[in-house]
């Protein structure tokens, strides 16, 4: 549920200005890669509770199977981030919108 919440956040502020809507895709892609997500993670630990950051390593434990492409400690560093989103998503929007708010910030 975290990653289908992530990339519609995503698709929601990359939307303005439009664009052609490969060059849309593009731009989702690059933004909701594991590698992205990875960095994204790493740019929201400081403003994590404890609780927050027991979610995330939970979902870093769970990850065990990353695609050969990838380094698995990025994939399970994502891994973490979407199961922080999906908790969030359905037990306190309001602090998913304030984490994404810093996402966005900077």
């Amino acid at each position: 549920m975290g990653d289908a919440v992530f990339e519609l956040y995503t698709r929601q502020i990359l939307i303005f200005p439009p664009c052609r809507i490969q060059d849309y895709h593009r731009q989702v892609v690059a933004h909701v890669r594991a590698e992205s997500q990875a960095l994204s993670l790493k740019r929201l630990e400081a403003h994590l509770t404890e609780t927050e950051q027991e979610w995330v390593r939970r979902g870093r434990n769970a990850a065990t199977n990353a695609p050969r492409r990838l380094d698995p400690a990025t994939y399970q560093q994502a891994s973490g981030l979407e199961t922080l989103i999906g908790y969030l998503y359905l037990t306190d929007p309001e602090r998913l919108r304030q984490l994404l708010a810093v996402l966005g910030s900077e």
